[in-house]
């Protein structure tokens, strides 16, 4: 099923919570609302399942606007943060509560119930109540319940964050493949970019209500077209050093208080000439070294933060700290000079007035 927000506004008083949000979600595909606590994404999740009308603007099911429509009539399902199930009914029970409120016939109800059970793994349970189960557990009965009733549109609000941080990986890997295998459209709430990136098929970033950028992954981590999705997008995050791109013996370079970089052309072009611009490059496209190379910057080590697969260095410059990933082997430390070289093929520049990127916009 598609679902299109047309300039969908919702406000409180004078409060706007979502301001003029336009997009679309194709048939069986998965798009995740990303975006900071108070940013707008579960107001919007909350007017798609009707549970909050519109103050402007439409949603619309297919061609049809279901603004005036009621929950129990969009033939939705919906996964919570907290599970919300019922503490005194049993898993079985609550996997066909919706059902039962539909008047399902109570052999169908009872095949959809087992049938889904056995696809997430809790066929086991069904005498149990909640409170005997782990949150692992529950959040499965809780997307059970909400499959068993065949929806034609998912909803998750936030649905692992009660997890740890294990099991958050293990159900990411769950809701992805049983969303793949059904084919159901679903949106997925969460201020966690890492499920955004590795779940969805599309991400909506939406700050203060607004849309800032509607693509896949790859986009928004290679092609950030804000100061904001560039910053809130990737982990550990993008560093930021003003800078000016000026021309000098024939290329382009990236000049700031202790920083002098080449830069490619093609990402540069734009940003030369027109004064103090944002440099931003991310830790992973930071080569340090302790022999001084060409177009390289000189700093001092001043925090190593081990990872596991590589440590987390941050080099104090005269222009402001810079962090770049490093081999744990290369044995960084603190109080010790080292020279920074920035990949010329991987910095992005933004206009520091409008935080709008300068290369992709």
């Amino acid at each position: 099923m598609n679902v299109v927000f047309d300039h969908l506004t919702k406000r409180f008083g004078d409060v706007v919570a979502v301001d003029s949000v336009t997009m679309e979600i194709h048939d069986g595909e998965f798009v995740a609302l990303l975006g900071p606590s108070g940013c707008g994404k579960t107001t919007t999740l909350l007017m798609t399942a009707g549970i909050y009308r519109p103050s402007a603007g439409a949603v619309r099911f297919g061609e049809r606007v279901m603004n005036q429509v009621q929950p129990k009539d969009r033939n939705i399902g919906m996964v919570f943060q907290s599970y919300a199930l019922y503490p005194h009914m049993t898993v079985y029970e609550n996997i066909v509560f919706p059902m039962k409120l539909k008047k399902t016939p109570k052999q169908v109800m009872d095949s959809r119930a087992r049938e889904v059970a056995d696809k997430m793994g809790i066929g086991h349970l069904l005498d149990r109540r909640p409170g005997q189960l782990s949150g692992g557990q529950q959040q499965r009965v809780a997307l059970g319940r909400a499959l068993a009733k065949q929806p034609d549109l998912l909803l998750f609000d936030e649905p692992l964050s009660n997890l740890d941080a294990r099991l958050r990986l293990t159900m990411r890997a769950e809701i992805k493949r049983l969303q793949m295998e059904l084919g159901i459209t679903s949106i997925y709430v969460t201020h966690d970019q890492v499920e955004a990136m590795t779940m969805a098929d599309r991400i909506a970033v939406i700050q203060n209500g607004r849309l800032q950028a509607y693509c896949t992954p790859d986009e928004l981590y290679d092609q950030p077209q804000t100061l904001f999705i560039a910053g809130f997008v990737g982990n550990p995050p993008m560093n930021f050093l003003d800078a000016e791109v000026v021309q000098a013996n024939g290329e382009l370079r990236a000049k700031g208080v202790g920083l002098d970089a080449r830069v490619e052309t093609a990402r540069a072009e734009k940003s030369a000439g027109r004064g103090p611009v944002v440099l931003g490059i991310r830790p992973e496209d930071v080569r340090l070294s302790r022999e001084l190379r060409p177009d390289a910057s000189a700093g001092e080590v001043y925090v190593v933060e081990p990872l596991g697969r590589d440590d987390m260095v941050t080099v104090r410059l005269p222009g402001g700290d810079i962090h770049a990933l490093a081999e744990p082997s290369d044995d960084f430390r603190l109080g010790e000079t080292v020279y920074v070289t920035l990949d010329p093929a991987r910095v992005q520049f933004f206009d520091p007035a409008t935080e709008l990127s300068l290369i992709w916009r």
